[in-house]
């Protein structure tokens, strides 16, 4: 297991094949395992690098907060400390969000964005990610930890029975999902969704003069995929693969497809 220190907390990573770099970024109640299957098929043309955010995975709880800014700035340690120097980033949901935001924030160490349907405004996520959002349920949680044990445990039967509407592999969905929610404290589990929910990428998109290639899924339930409209809206130099027979997870429903988007897209000389 490979760990990197940054000065939010303790990094988990998986890195994998050989090539230029390229930065994989997981999505909210996700690991680095969503990867796996990515990683087995690009690490022949590319060097993966698979990032666990802090508080998921196997990465650090000792965070003082567990938001998409904290991770944008891993982001950038993270590139800074293995003497990355420039890289694409890849990024599903959430991950997305802080790969376009990253892209921003420090353009001359991202070459492309990859954004894997990722909210621009956060009022895209589904009811279900908005309820998450509230912000008291941070305080509830760490105040009353038996409630949120409570909760973990009523939660994990959930996601395996929700996510057969989320895949069309349910069951292995549910058995990723699961797996990286017993992991997850209160502060990860509530604090990133909430500013995930706050953010509105919007005003600055059109700042990005690099590559960007959003993947959105016509049957996603949980950022709703006219985000696909709002991205090419703000950003019109960027490129839009619509996913007919996909959900939230398009690297499981269309496997083949998906991963054959991202060689093309990374290996293209899109300026």
């Amino acid at each position: 297991m490979a760990t990197l220190v940054t000065d939010q907390g303790i990094v988990h990573y998986e890195s994998y094949g050989r090539g230029r770099p390229v930065l994989l970024l997981h999505g909210w109640l996700n690991s680095w395992a969503l990867w796996r299957n990515t990683i087995e098929v690009l690490g022949r043309d590319f060097r993966l690098y698979a990032l666990d955010f802090l508080g998921f995975g196997e990465s650090g709880t000792q965070a003082t907060e567990f938001s998409v800014n904290t991770y944008v700035q891993t982001v950038n340690q993270f590139m800074d400390r293995m003497g990355i120097v420039k890289a694409p980033l890849v990024g599903h949901s959430m991950g997305g969000t802080v790969a376009l935001n990253a892209a921003i924030r420090y353009p001359e160490k991202v070459v492309k964005v990859i954004a894997i349907g990722s909210p621009i405004q956060g009022s895209s996520l589904s009811p279900l990610l908005k309820l998450a959002a509230y912000r008291g349920w941070i305080g509830l949680g760490e105040t009353t930890p038996a409630l949120y044990t409570l909760f973990q445990s009523g939660f994990r039967p959930f996601l395996r029975v929700y996510s057969y509407f989320m895949a069309k592999d349910g069951r292995a969905l549910g058995a990723m999902l699961t797996a990286d929610v017993s992991r997850l404290t209160v502060a990860p589990f509530f604090e990133s969704v909430g500013t995930l929910r706050q953010t509105d990428l919007r005003p600055r998109l059109g700042e990005l003069t690099m590559p960007v290639l959003g993947i959105y899924g016509k049957r996603d339930i949980i950022v709703d995929p006219k985000q696909s409209q709002v991205l090419r809206d703000c950003l019109p130099q960027s490129q839009i693969a619509w996913f007919e027979g996909s959900g939230h997870f398009p690297m499981m429903d269309e496997s083949e497809r998906f991963h054959e988007a991202l060689r093309n897209f990374l290996n293209s000389n899109t300026v």
